[in-house]
């Protein structure tokens, strides 16, 4: 096997992790955002999450893993809609926030 091959098997295989890693931390962002909606009797538009930042991160014993934000939208009438973010480290959720009326709570799940 050649080089060229060695290193299209390898980029390969690190897009297909990258695939299903982040098919994971989205899972979880859905769920975070779920239950903050939830708890505050807000409904969750669309039912999804949409990526808004990916870039590296460190925890706190200062392994490198990915760092997401995630955006998602709420309603509390369900006639207008209002941007919420959640913010991962790997498959953690940090910090999730709702914005209403321009009063930001933050929830932090560990």
């Amino acid at each position: 096997m050649d080089f060229l091959a060695i290193i299209g098997i390898a980029v390969l295989a690190a897009a297909l992790w990258l695939w299903v890693d982040s098919l994971k931390a989205r899972e979880a962002a859905i769920r975070a955002a779920k239950l903050a909606c939830a708890t505050e009797n807000l409904l969750l538009l669309d039912d999804t999450v949409a990526i808004r930042h990916l870039r590296l991160g460190r925890d706190d014993e200062g392994t490198l893993k990915l760092r997401r934000v995630y955006f998602f939208e709420y309603s509390d009438t369900g006639e207008n809609r209002n941007d919420g973010s959640i913010a991962m480290l790997g498959s953690r959720v940090l910090m999730t926030k709702l914005s209403t009326q321009s009063v930001i709570h933050s929830t932090f799940l560990h």
